[in-house]
């Protein structure tokens, strides 16, 4: 018997319509003959399933079922495509994981761990991950700018502490600018962390779980257009990634095993993709994403097909492990 696949997307960040691609990616490539796949969007106002004639059907939170034409759909497995909150922050695994559906995603923890920069990065400085100077600010204190800049220097990069797709990013050059970087980093989130800039190659590795073993899928190196690698250059086409990455041996070795040791430490599963940048010949640790972009176009599905993995295997797979766990 075929199983019910939800496929969730949307959700309640700035980063909606990039779900809602990466979810309609998943729900076009899934083989139709293994699974009945579901369209479900998720927003504050409303929870519903979606059908291929733009219907929408309610979804029963106390269950996560769905009533079509009288008839009861419960769901075998969860696929998430939600980035930002509630998909990427440990509110939907939780959710899940107390009406002991399977998702695809890693646990609540750490979801709600990866999510929050300034924790994650706290929770690893640990294990010798090496990260950029980092100073932190609540909407509401007093901001420093001497004391700032005495920490981190300039350039540097003011960022709303719970987002995603560079939103709420600026990088500042000047000590006048801190301010309205804050500001837009508060319209995202009401924490904020300011790093210092790090000059350097930029390389993005995801790490997956497949056939139940945890891999490094190819390097990509990150190339921008623009003074970073901002909305624009992830989505419009302002960057170039290179995959495999342009770098020597020793270096690609280097950040490999530490991507895989940050998965481990973290004790991820499912997809996750990590951003590093070189200096003074070691990488260094940016984020950590737990549910990245899933479109062809994107950075996770280009290191896939580099390593022989078809975006529906990719997908196929992810849902299979949850199922078998």
């Amino acid at each position: 018997m075929k199983k019910n696949i939800a496929i969730i997307m949307g959700g309640y960040s700035s980063e909606y319509e990039i779900s809602l691609k990466s979810g309609q990616v998943v729900y076009d490539t899934l083989d139709k003959s293994k699974y009945n796949t579901y369209r479900i969007h998720i927003f504050k106002e409303k929870w519903v399933f979606v059908n291929d004639m733009s219907e929408e059907f309610s979804v029963d939170k106390n269950d996560f079922s769905v009533l079509v034409n009288e008839t009861r759909i419960n769901f075998d497995c969860v696929f998430n495509a939600i980035h930002g909150s509630p998909g990427e922050d440990g509110f939907m695994q939780g959710y899940f994981e107390l009406l002991d559906i399977a998702h695809t995603s890693c646990n609540m923890y750490q979801a709600a761990l990866t999510f929050n920069k300034r924790d994650c990065l706290s929770a690893l400085k640990p294990y010798g991950i090496k990260t950029a100077a980092s100073y932190f600010v609540n909407l509401g204190d007093t901001v420093d700018e001497d004391a700032i800049i005495n920490k981190v220097g300039l350039p540097c990069f003011v960022k709303a502490n719970r987002a995603g797709s560079s939103f709420g990013i600026t990088k500042v050059y000047k000590k006048e600018d801190i301010q309205n970087a804050l500001d837009v980093a508060f319209k995202e989130d009401d924490e904020v962390i300011i790093e210092s800039f790090l000059d350097g190659v930029e390389i993005s590795v995801g790490v997956i779980n497949y056939k139940g073993e945890t891999i490094v899928l190819p390097l990509t190196e990150i190339v921008s257009e623009n003074d970073f690698f901002d909305y624009e250059a992830k989505y419009l086409g302002k960057s170039q990634e290179i995959t495999p990455a342009r770098i020597d041996d020793d270096k690609a070795e280097m950040v490999r095993s530490l991507a895989k040791k940050v998965y481990n430490v973290l004790k991820l599963k499912g997809f996750s993709r990590s951003e590093y940048i070189f200096k003074n010949g070691e990488p260094h640790l940016l984020e950590v994403n737990t549910v990245p972009g899933l479109t062809a176009a994107s950075i996770l599905p280009q290191q896939a097909a580099e390593a022989g993995i078809s975006m529906s295997a990719l997908f196929e797979n992810a849902i299979e492990s949850s199922l078998n766990k």
